[in-house]
């Protein structure tokens, strides 16, 4: 009988490994975006976010609340640095809200 190979690879290293492969890296980071807003602000902003979108390192966040967008505008820059140490990397250099 011959001898099996153990080479074992954890599932995250291969989903990494098979999505730079593919080119995938762009899709995630959006993906990524989404739920990381849905997270850091909570179920009460998400109820009233229509849209999340990444487009070239500017976040655009569409709003269903002039109100609720009045508020956020004022944290810009806070929100921009918590959702790039949330994700882990400088995604976002630029946030709307719309």
């Amino acid at each position: 009988m011959a001898k099996r190979e153990n080479d074992s690879f954890s599932i995250q290293d291969l989903m990494q490994s098979f999505i730079k492969e593919n080119n995938l890296t762009k899709g995630m980071h959006k993906i990524k975006v989404e739920e990381t807003w849905t997270k850091m602000m909570g179920p009460g902003i998400a109820t009233h976010t229509t849209s999340v979108k990444l487009q070239n390192k500017t976040l655009i966040i569409q709003l269903n609340s002039s109100v609720l967008r009045e508020e956020l505008s004022y944290g810009k820059d806070k929100i921009i640095k918590m959702m790039n140490e949330e994700l882990g990397d400088e995604l976002v250099t630029k946030l709307m809200l719309v």
